[in-house]
């Protein structure tokens, strides 16, 4: 028998001959439409001439030279900055010099899709001889010679709307519109087709989705220098100065090896981040607590401590003045205390989910000491509200419920069947390599933030690409983006039996599945009287997921919904008057039955949240003593925002 070759396709068999050439003829015209425009003069030669000033001056070419050098320098400087092998890898990059490339890469992705996902060759087919068809048309009637409109004239509308596309330069010329309407037409295609296939069990179709989105996303012909005219135009506007400061971003951004959202230069911790004045008043291996000041002359009696995340920074809620949480609720009366976790480091190899309930445990006790108090209020956010729901079962299982007054979850999960697009990121493959980039015990924060990026491509990766490395634009200084790229690193260990055991294997729900501290865990247990916060556009929290405590807890549940997403939905002041928020009947059957139910009220969440808590306990005192933490006899260690929120 002849040998075959794997990757040779037969008839019919997916990415198969009618699709390929039709890529090759759209890829191939496309080429010579380009090549065409960019050497056309003048007359009614549909010339992409009218995009750009014509000719060169002799001082321009000056400038052109001169930023050609500058590129050759900054990047031959960054070349011996870096290892030999990380430099070739660096500079082996994606090349943008052919305007069709973006069609070569719909081949790849041909090549990696499932049987059966080309069934329907000929109605793609079809549709893309209609959509070339129909934007000659449009062209033709109006523009003559099929040139751009001009002098006040509309483009033609176009089939497909996409605000990555909404510059008019992407309409201008039929080169750049037709080309960016099939992109727009393909990536419909793959994922609809995806959605159709018959076989595939969900997750299964879940994870194809999300890779054919990813890929789609990759693919788009505004990733790239020469199928880009929004950068053409600054390109020769700027002569390349553009392209000099892109390098320069891309080169600082390999250097961090991260992703650059914003002006690093343009925040400082302690003065216009996390500048809620308080102190430091406990401090283990693991955490700080920060109390922090009371703006008032009386204090609710009960006090409130908050859990964040530790794969994030603890300012999240204590952004600028304007947006934080921490000084709005210090500004209600709440006497508020924050933990303040550690980023992880070789010390903290051998750290697991059990030290992370003690930690909760005796932050609870230690306030409850320092103020002489029976209870305290508690919110957990995210993974740290998941964890907070385990130290409330544990507390009950020992008979210590009432240390806790009311528990409220910012975005947790607790059920994680529904968990949304990070379980794509979890098998046993991915649970190995976490492994592998774990060798002194710690995951490096920096791979997690390209987890969650991933997961968010287009607005939190291309975009980025685009504007700060093709068009070159300065970074704006945006105290979320700088909180986004504020990375934490994780105790691996922790990390693996976490994914394994909740996001993979959903032990949590399981009464008595999983044990801490010595203690089984069983959520049907708690009984504390608890609020819980979902974001309705929440794409690593789904609201569907999160409303799922309310199946488990047995105590007094209230469920609210907010406007917006993981961050945005929680962070709303009311003073930005933005979003909306929906109350119904947190007892329904089920999230759906919740929002049929469900008023919906104009801006933020928090003054509604703030007038549950004061139905727990409303009894006040004087904000007096240790409730002003560094006061006179009181022993504290530094000021707010401490030390460990600064180790890196």
């Amino acid at each position: 028998m002849a040998d075959h070759d794997p990757n040779e396709k037969s008839p019919g068999e997916p990415g198969s001959n009618a699709v390929e050439a039709f890529l090759d003829m759209q890829g191939a015209a496309m080429r010579e439409m380009l090549a065409g425009a960019f050497a056309g003069a003048g007359g009614n030669d549909a010339s992409l001439a009218a995009m750009f000033p014509q000719g060169i001056e002799a001082g321009e070419l000056a400038d052109w030279t001169r930023a050609s050098t500058q590129l050759q320098r900054m990047w031959l400087d960054f070349a011996t900055h870096q290892a030999s092998e990380a430099a070739a890898k660096a500079s082996a990059g994606t090349n943008l010099m052919d305007p069709a490339q973006w069609m070569v890469i719909s081949q790849s992705m041909l090549a990696h899709m499932p049987k059966g996902l080309f069934e329907a060759q000929g109605k793609l087919a079809e549709e893309t001889l209609q959509l070339w068809q129909g934007m000659a048309a449009s062209f033709m009637a109006g523009a003559p010679g099929g040139a751009a409109a001009n002098d006040g004239e509309r483009a033609p509308e176009l089939p497909r709307q996409d605000r990555r596309f909404a510059d008019p330069a992407w309409r201008e010329h039929p080169a750049f519109a037709l080309m960016h309407q099939t992109y727009l037409m393909l990536a419909d295609y793959f994922k609809g087709t995806v959605r159709a296939m018959d076989g595939l069990d969900r997750e299964k179709r879940q994870q194809l989705e999300f890779a054919v989105n990813a890929l789609a996303e990759a693919m788009s012909p505004g990733n790239f220098l020469l199928t880009n005219p929004v950068v053409l135009k600054r390109t020769v506007e700027t002569r390349g100065q553009n392209l000099v400061r892109g390098m320069q971003h891309l080169i600082n951004d390999l250097k961090r090896g991260q992703l650059t959202h914003t002006d690093p230069e343009a925040f400082t911790l302690g003065e216009n981040l996390a500048a809620t004045p308080g102190k430091v008043v406990h401090e283990t291996p693991l955490y700080q607590l920060i109390q922090y000041s009371p703006s008032t002359a009386e204090v609710y009696e009960v006090p409130l401590v908050v859990f964040p995340p530790w794969i994030n920074r603890f300012y999240i809620l204590d952004l600028s003045p304007r947006k934080s949480f921490i000084k709005w609720a210090v500004d209600q009366g709440i006497t508020m205390f924050v933990v303040s976790w550690k980023s992880a480091d070789e010390s903290l190899a051998d750290v697991v989910w059990d030290d992370y309930i003690r930690a909760q445990i005796e932050a609870i006790d230690h306030i409850r000491d320092r103020l002489a108090v029976p209870h305290v209020h508690t919110i957990g956010y995210c993974v740290a509200g998941t964890t907070l729901a385990a130290t409330l079962a544990i507390l009950a299982r020992r008979g210590e419920a009432d240390k806790v007054k009311s528990a409220t979850f910012f975005t947790a999960q607790v059920d994680f069947e529904k968990s949304g697009d990070l379980k794509h990121f979890i098998d046993d493959g991915q649970l190995e390599m976490i492994g592998q980039l774990s060798p002194q015990g710690y995951l490096d924060g920096r791979y997690l933030a390209a987890t969650f990026n991933a997961l968010r491509a287009k607005d939190l990766i291309w975009n980025y690409v685009v504007n700060n490395y093709l068009l070159g634009e300065d970074y704006p200084a945006f105290d979320l983006l700088h909180w986004n790229g504020d990375v934490t690193n994780l105790p691996a260990r922790w990390h693996n039996e976490y994914l394994r055991d909740l996001y993979r294997d959903n032990k949590l729900v399981v009464p008595d599945a999983l044990s801490a501290d010595g203690t089984p865990i069983d959520l049907t247990r708690v009984a504390t009287p608890s609020f819980v916060q979902a974001g309705r556009e929440d794409h690593i929290a789904p609201p569907e997921s999160v409303w799922r405590i309310t199946d488990h807890f047995t105590g007094p549940v209230e469920f609210l919904l907010a406007g917006s997403g993981h961050i945005a939905g929680v962070v709303n002041p009311p003073a930005a008057n933005k979003y909306q928020y929906w109350t119904g009947d947190s007892s329904a059957g089920s999230l759906q039955a919740f929002i049929d139910s469900a008023e919906e009220h104009p801006g933020s969440w928090w003054p509604h949240w703030h007038a549950w808590l004061d139905r727990q306990a409303p009894g006040k005192v004087k904000a007096s003593g240790k409730r002003k933490p560094g006061g006179r006899g009181d022993k504290v260690i530094e000021d707010a925002p401490g030390r460990y929120v600064k180790t890196r």
